[in-house]
């Protein structure tokens, strides 16, 4: 197998949205009547979907009307903040410049909802990468395989070509799901130890680890 194709997962592997997430996810609470939480007690939350990080933090995922106005809020003053903190991590931009001078594919496919995915790829990774795809109606987040086979759809790929980047358990399994290889990368939200305890095998310490690790496959 000769891998000519990399998808990406976004927050925590591309971009440190963390910032960002964690002001929105605190005025969502706040708006809502919840108490605020601490930015390393988001960053645990994140990772399935802002759904999920919700129930979560509030410790209740009955209530759906009240998990769903979190999300409404949430979703609305994100899209209108999500550039003001966000930043790629050091080393990024120059990694996708050279996989794009050696003419590898590359995607995203993140947890974030979709039209979030989107315009943050357009901003910072349009140079680079065309095809970015989140949760919608149509696309189940991770670990679904949905978005991985979208995207090699789009991409006019196939399994036999990609590897997938990630910074978390939740990429991990979408890597096993569909029985392609994962690189975990040790810059993101989630630490080495508790990647290895969740089937972690391959690591990138920077962003140009990555491509070494490639090459080598």
């Amino acid at each position: 197998m000769r891998i000519n194709t990399v998808i990406f997962d976004l927050d925590g592997t591309l971009l440190n949205t963390l910032g960002d997430l964690h002001l929105s996810f605190n005025y969502a609470l706040k708006t809502c009547g919840y108490k605020e939480f601490s930015y390393e007690e988001v960053k645990n939350f994140v990772g399935n979907g802002i759904k999920k990080a919700f129930e979560r933090a509030v410790n209740d995922n009955r209530n759906e009307a009240a998990i769903e106005k979190l999300v409404e809020v949430f979703k609305a003053y994100y899209i209108e903040h999500m550039y003001e903190l966000t930043v790629p991590y050091s080393g990024i931009t120059k990694m996708l410049e050279k996989l794009n001078e050696k003419k590898y594919s590359m995607a995203i496919v993140s947890n974030k909802y979709d039209k979030a995915v989107k315009e943050l790829c357009n901003k910072y990774f349009s140079k680079y990468i065309k095809v970015a795809i989140g949760e919608s109606n149509y696309i189940r987040k991770k670990p679904s395989s949905d978005g991985i086979i979208k995207a090699l759809d789009e991409l006019g790929k196939s399994l036999n070509d990609v590897i997938y980047v990630g910074d978390s358990e939740v990429d991990i399994q979408t890597a096993k799901n569909v029985n392609i290889p994962c690189i975990s990368v040790l810059w993101g939200f989630k630490d080495k130890k508790f990647l290895e305890q969740n089937g972690g095998k391959i690591f990138a310490q920077n962003p140009m680890d990555i491509i070494k690790i490639i090459e080598k496959k």
